[in-house]
């Protein structure tokens, strides 16, 4: 979605200019020409995958008024009472309304919040059931199949925007878009500046559409553009946060953190408090490895013990994968500011072995983590989740007027004629100083390692622009033969 006008096109808001008063196009510097053609190839075959994620991202933003309105029976008690019951006699309440499958979480309820007791079974898969328990009375208000403690809907409305529930295949389409919308952003600021530079109101319009311009393609531009700019932010962070966990950036981006010591740390389970090797990334949502099974009254030991080290709010008890290790019991208050120290408990002793505190993490690994609690809308509460259907709105309006302006610039001369509208002219690079080659083709190398979607996709660009002034050419150079006498 281009936003400079094409060589030799007049927009349809443009008044005729007499014959004696025409004055040659002004021909774009070859670097805003290259950086035009760039913008133009990817806006109009990546753009489909940037209104299918904002579409989705959007529909995605209304999860908690949603999981509120469909399962507010079962996440949220009626009545807030005073002590809670014992996590044993609780999750004996649960057992006795979900005897099959083991017992691999426990989410004690606080507050309003009903305490969450998870069981995983092997014909579920990836999913769990969860049994849901008023911690005030032990009695379980329902249950539901979740996965890593999302509900059905959220669940359903995630796999949308992330793989359109096409499962692995369907999860390139989201790393696409992530891939290609810092390069729009940053491309469409870079040649929204350069063409007001050229005129009188550079600052005037950077941020303010001209609502001056006649209708047409120029004012259609002005909307594109400056909606672009207030959302240039928003995006570079989307296409950041979104890549961390993406199927083959995100695998690199983990590598690299394994490679710089930035992952999340993790927390030593060996009672003799000797640390594991600090591990990469953190994904999207978390698992729970299969745990055999332990007495109920031990949560509670292991509760009392992570409440004495100062553990509050919102917490997840894990138990030990296998005997003779400890527990771990981890913070999950996801709003700022974020509680996510961990700790783990001898479950026998009931002594805490080994501590993990969020502020010793990494700083890569802090914010990797509160970007991802950023991009799915928890980090800010209510105030993320209008920012988020903000940035998906205006996405939307920004692919919307893009497209418009390719079809009001489409050639409709007859000699011309264009249904689909024509790119800007080639060649452009062969004009740029030397060192924009000898720098920018490395960097293109590198990201298209770093960011596969984008390396492979940007080489499809090449190839078929190459193919189609191939053909241009060959039909131009193919000689028409002169009309038969008398016709």
């Amino acid at each position: 979605m281009s936003v400079t006008e094409l060589p030799g096109d007049r927009a349809p808001d443009s008044p005729a200019t007499p014959p004696d008063a025409a004055r040659p196009a002004r021909r774009p510097a070859p670097l805003t020409a290259l950086l035009t053609r760039l913008h133009f190839y990817a806006g109009v075959l990546v753009a489909p995958f940037l209104l299918v994620a904002a579409l989705t991202g959007l529909a995605y933003t209304i999860t908690p008024q949603l999981d509120a309105a469909l399962y507010g029976d079962k996440l949220t008690v009626a009545t807030v009472g005073g002590q809670p019951r014992p996590l044993a006699e609780q999750i004996a309440a649960a057992r006795a309304a979900h005897p099959d499958g083991t017992l691999t979480t426990v989410q004690p309820g606080t507050g309003e919040r009903t305490t969450q007791v998870v069981f995983a079974r092997e014909d579920l898969g990836d999913r769990q059931h969860t049994v849901y328990v008023d911690p005030y009375t032990a009695e379980v208000a329902g249950q539901l199949t979740t996965w890593f403690g999302s509900t059905p809907a959220t669940t359903w409305l995630d796999d949308l925007h992330r793989n359109l529930h096409l499962g692995d295949v369907g999860r390139h389409y989201s790393e696409i878009a992530a891939s290609w919308l810092w390069v729009l952003a940053l491309g469409g600021v870079v040649l929204w500046w350069r063409r007001r530079a050229a005129g009188r109101a550079r600052a005037r319009h950077l941020l303010v559409p001209d609502l001056s311009a006649g209708r047409g393609v120029r004012r259609t531009r002005g909307w594109h553009a400056t909606t672009g700019v207030w959302l240039t932010v928003g995006l570079l962070f989307l296409a950041a946060t979104g890549l961390t966990w993406s199927r083959y950036a995100g695998a690199n981006f983990g590598a690299g953190l394994d490679a710089l010591r930035a992952g999340t740390p993790e927390i030593s389970t060996t009672l003799d408090g000797v640390p594991p090797a600090t591990g990469g990334g953190e994904h999207q949502h978390g698992g729970t490895a299969t745990t055999p099974a332990a007495e109920p009254a031990t949560y509670d030991r292991v509760l009392g013990a992570a409440r004495a080290a100062g553990l509050s709010g919102p917490v997840e008890i894990a138990p030990a994968a296998q005997d003779g290790a400890a527990w771990t019991v981890a913070q999950t208050d996801d709003t700022w500011p974020v509680a996510y120290d961990r700790v783990a408990v001898d479950p026998t002793a009931g002594t805490v072995t080994a501590r993990s505190d969020f502020a010793d993490w990494p700083l890569l690994a802090k914010l990797s983590k509160l970007g991802i609690q950023a991009h799915m809308g928890r980090l800010l509460g209510p105030v993320n989740q209008v920012l988020l259907a903000a940035l998906a709105l205006g996405l939307l309006c920004v692919v919307v007027w893009g497209y418009r302006m390719w079809w009001q610039r489409r050639p409709t001369r007859a000699d011309r004629r264009a249904p689909l509208g024509a790119p800007p002219a080639r060649g452009a690079w062969r004009g740029t100083p030397w060192w924009v080659p000898a720098v920018g083709v490395p960097v293109v190398v590198a990201l298209g390692w770093a960011l596969p979607w984008f390396g492979g996709t940007l080489l499809g660009f090449l190839v078929v622009d190459a193919l189609a002034g191939l053909v241009g050419r060959r039909r131009r150079n193919v000689p028409v033969s002169p009309a038969p006498a008398g016709n």
